[in-house]
């Protein structure tokens, strides 16, 4: 029996991965983390779409102590969300060790009911920029965890070498374009659906989608060449 552990906020990206991963596995265990963010609200959605998805397991996993440590848009709400760089290089709307912590619990988790898989929605081409969201990350991360546990659990990133127009033909795919659309949770701002329009998120979203719905078949071509050639 194939077991698979999504890291699921209940944004666009990792709902079209636990849509895939239901599609893949006999068993999809879920984990949202509750680090007191901006969005919070996405916590809420991520209850309601693994509930109508009916995952095995919903995990909610309390991680404030990462908004304690960290200064960030996402973490303090006095600081408005910007789409200028810092002078790091990064938005900052950037959470440092997010991604580390997120996919060291869920790997660990994924070692205490003995999964094959942990799947994320890391996506290197519209990382804004974001070192945690790069495949080499990525890679070196998986190396970190077999090392450290002893066990052969593989970090699976449906997305890290699609755009975001590429994702909505994804979403086109398994038939929930219409879902992702209106029921996910991606704006920083906590907007459902559409969002708020001028956060990062909401920006490449739109624009991604914008890109599919005038082009959908050229687009889905080159999702699916990607796909069969990985």
């Amino acid at each position: 029996m194939k077991k698979a552990v999504v890291v699921f906020s209940g944004g666009q990206d990792s709902t079209i991965c636990l849509v895939k991963a239901l599609d893949e596995f006999d068993e999809v265990h879920a984990v949202t983390f509750d680090y007191a963010q901006r969005h919070r609200k996405e916590i809420k959605v991520a209850i309601n779409l693994a509930q109508y998805f009916k995952v095995t397991t919903h995990k909610l996993m309390d991680l404030t102590l990462l908004n304690k440590l960290t200064i960030s848009a996402l973490t303090r709400e006095e600081l408005p969300v910007s789409n200028q760089l810092q002078n790091n290089g990064l938005p900052n709307s950037f959470v440092p060790g997010r991604n580390i912590l997120f996919l060291t619990l869920a790997g660990i988790y994924a070692y205490q009911i003995s999964a094959d898989a942990v799947i994320t929605g890391l996506c290197e081409a519209d990382s804004s920029g974001y070192p945690d969201c790069r495949s080499v990350f990525l890679k070196n991360m998986n190396k970190t965890l077999i090392q450290g546990m002893d066990y052969k659990v593989n970090i699976l990133a449906p997305l890290m070498r699609l755009n975001k127009a590429e994702v909505w033909a994804m979403a086109d795919k398994y038939n929930v374009l219409d879902l992702i659309r209106y029921k996910t949770l991606t704006c920083y701002n906590g907007i459902i659906g559409i969002g708020c329009g001028n956060c990062l998120a909401c920006k490449l979203r739109n624009i991604g989608l914008n890109n599919y719905l005038s082009n959908p078949k050229s687009i889905m071509k080159s999702y699916l060449k990607k796909v069969n050639s990985s």
